[in-house]
């Protein structure tokens, strides 16, 4: 298809629309400190995502996915950053954080937040979105909803295959009340058995394994939520007693893995395995109820989950919105965002079936960008060609988070099999994701792959590789590194950087890491590469400091989250000293910026939109010298866990044409008026669309297309 076709088809048609009006998150931080609250920051970040959802230029399921993706990121809030402020609070730890609050006031706080966000969803799912998809064919109706046939053809469903999974479980003296595992839906029933008298109750779970939204006919896109189909035929469960009525509740529990350093010495596998079943049992620290809310069932469960008032979070309509994904997966093209297929680098083009990806990169360093970049037609393939190039020794490379299908695992087992040297560090400890690496990691080594779990005490958030090749004039070393993970899924939809490069300096220093994140070592020294946690924090401290000595010192940074007081601070002294700063921080954000006599210098921005902004770019306008920039792009946010409790590394662009790309995409995004949130010294954020309608992903599509039908 032609380029330009395929753009004008992906492109919304922002020319024409209406520009929208100006909205906020009106999340304010009151407390008079230089720093913002990072729970409240994180609340922030969470109702912009939900402003997506509101956004009528958008379809209707890509808003629809967006109200999944809110909910899904609040649950995740819940598990881990909630939970670890009741256990502080359960503690009787009183301390004020940096930014002014105790764990009893954040709570608080949080809870007021919590709610109202969870309150406009409820409003957004059901007077704007449901009404809207209801006109396309697409309902999610209720039980009342249904006529007599298809009632009955869901009863044959129900009967044939939902009833054979379901386990009532009674609560009485001789039944306890039963454990609820996180996250799962629930009936709560009340009984009376018509012989006795007796008031009953039992708990219903309704197996995960089944679909959220029952079809309703053959062909039509009109569904039914299971728990309305399972609670109509509660007395196929409980033959003969009387259905008083029932409630669908939802508990979160404490998600966090908590790991001992003894443990990690002593078998780090083993350790993350015993941590995820004691996971299952983790701390109840939310209890959502769909309402109107009977009040025994209420103080039931919360009495015996161990919660009180505080930790109810009545529900409308439906609880679990996470559950929205279901219907995003329609096939319903009108109603979804246009695929964009990555381009293919021009360095990494050919019309040649025997390409060779080593001499492309010896002819020059590739700079990728994804989506934009086909993570398949890059990545991929050098790891595939690494596979089965016989002249490639061995295979080096760090994995965080992989797909359940990932391409890029395949190759490494293919490269192992071939008898190559092959060795993986595998990050057990990637929140959520770590049973899935216990299950790769353990497929690898079956595979005769050398794999390695990281060094006691830190996290391996690194994203690189090195590919070993022998070659006439002697071993040379192909590497990659990149802001993003090796995940062919998520490479679709995160935006990240990624360097191929034949670098012999990179090489050695690339070779230099990996020996001291699988063997032994100290005090490596690098030149293109910044390491952390030995390195990242003085280096940083430097080029800031070379900026605020310049006469026109500039700091650009893209990143994830900013939280660490010390490189707050150190950022206010460079504003204070008349550096100009810009941030693109896509989430949580601790700096205040815009405040007399602290941050005038510094603007505060966050791009979300149909790619979650997820790269690292770093840029110092004097950081080589005066009126010479320094770049670098990597794995690395300036938090504390980043700084000091990660291995983390970033690379140095050294190239003129790859630095021209980086700014060009600062710049996009820094002129963005379509998705761009402009953060306030009160913690609230702005957005205000201007007339041009710049969308930063439609722009960085363009040059994408337009770099790739000029290869070099």
């Amino acid at each position: 298809m032609d380029d330009a076709l395929r753009l004008a088809d992906w492109m919304p048609d922002v020319g024409s629309s209406p520009v929208p009006a100006p909205s906020e998150v009106p999340v304010f931080d009151p407390n008079d400190t230089p720093y913002l609250n990072r729970e409240l920051s994180w609340l922030s970040f969470d109702a912009r995502v939900l402003q997506l959802a509101r956004d009528a230029h958008r379809p209707l399921l890509e808003r629809l996915r967006f109200l999944a993706i809110f909910a899904s990121n609040l649950d995740e809030f819940f598990q881990v950053r909630v939970a670890g402020l009741l256990g502080q609070e359960a503690a009787q730890l009183t301390a004020r954080t940096v930014d002014g609050y105790t764990p009893a006031e954040q709570l608080a706080t949080i809870r007021g937040v919590a709610t109202g966000l969870m309150a406009d969803a409820e409003a957004v799912l059901v007077d704007d979105l449901l009404p809207q998809l209801a006109e396309h064919g697409v309902e999610i109706l209720d039980w009342s909803d249904l006529g007599d046939g298809e009632r009955d053809d869901l009863g044959v469903a129900f009967r044939e295959r939902i009833l054979p999974v379901l386990t009532p479980l009674a609560v009485d003296p001789g039944h306890p009340f039963p454990y609820i595992s996180g996250l799962s839906l629930n009936l709560a029933v009340r009984l009376r058995d018509p012989v006795d008298g007796r008031t009953l109750f039992a708990r219903v779970k309704v197996p995960p394994m089944l679909d959220r939204f029952l079809r309703v006919g053959d062909e039509a896109h009109r569904f039914v939520p299971i728990e309305q189909v399972v609670a109509a035929h509660l007395p196929e469960l409980f033959v003969g007693m009387e259905i008083l009525g029932h409630q669908v509740f939802r508990v979160t529990r404490n998600a966090d893995l908590s790991l001992d350093e003894e443990e990690e010495a002593e078998d780090l596998l083993s350790a993350v395995e015993l941590e995820l079943r004691r996971r299952r049992f983790g701390r109840a620290v939310r209890l959502e109820i769909d309402g109107p809310t009977d009040p025994e069932v209420r103080d039931l469960l919360l009495r015996e989950l161990g919660l009180d008032e505080d930790g109810l979070y009545p529900c409308g309509r439906l609880v679990g919105l996470a559950g929205l994904f279901q219907l995003t997966e329609l096939p319903l093209p009108d109603l979804l965002d246009t695929p964009f297929a990555g381009v293919v680098e021009p360095g990494l083009q050919s019309d040649d079936e025997s390409f060779d990806v080593f001499a492309a990169l010896r002819r020059g360093d590739v700079l990728l960008h994804h989506p934009y970049t086909s993570f398949g037609r890059s990545v991929g393939e050098f790891l595939h060609a690494a596979a089965v190039d016989p002249k490639v020794l061995a295979i080096k490379m760090t994995l965080y988070r992989v797909s359940g299908d990932s391409s890029v695992v395949a190759s490494l087992i293919q490269a192992a099999e071939a008898g190559k040297q092959v060795a993986v560090l595998i990050e057990l400890k990637a929140r959520f994701d770590e049973e899935l690496n216990i299950n790769w990691a353990r497929q690898l080594e079956r595979n005769g792959v050398h794999v390695t779990y990281g060094l006691v005490g830190l996290k391996t958030h690194a994203k690189c590789c090195m590919v070993v090749r022998e070659e006439p004039g002697g071993i040379r070393r192909y590497c990659h590194l990149g802001t993003g993970n090796y995940n062919d899924r998520t490479a679709r939809v995160y935006e990240d950087f990624g360097l191929l490069t034949a670098d012999p300096g990179v090489g050695e220093e690339m070779a230099r890491l990996f020996n001291g994140l699988t063997g032994y070592g100290r005090e490596n020294r690098y030149d293109r590469l910044v390491v952390a946690p030995e390195f990242l924090r003085p280096t940083i401290r430097d080029l800031v400091e070379g900026e605020m000595r310049a006469v026109d010192g500039h700091i650009t940074m893209k990143m994830n989250s900013l939280v660490d007081p010390e490189m707050i601070d150190l950022l206010y002294d460079a504003s204070r000293a008349g550096v100009e700063v810009d941030l693109l921080v896509r989430g949580i954000c601790c700096l205040r910026p815009g405040v007399p006599g602290l941050s005038d210098n510094i603007r505060v921005r966050s791009l979300v939109g149909r790619y979650l902004e997820h790269s690292r770019v770093y840029r110092f306008a004097n950081g080589r010298g005066p009126g010479i920039p320094a770049y670098f792009i990597g794995s690395a946010d300036l938090m504390p866990r980043n700084l000091i409790r990660r291995v983390e590394v970033l690379v140095r662009i050294e190239d003129e044409e790859q630095a021209e790309r980086l700014d060009q995409v600062l710049d996009t995004c820094l002129r963005d008026e379509w998705l761009a949130w402009d953060l306030a010294g009160d913690g609230s954020w702005r957005r205000n669309p201007g007339e041009s309608g710049l969308d930063a992903h439609v722009q960085l599509a363009r040059l994408a297309l337009e770099r790739a039908r000029s290869p070099e």
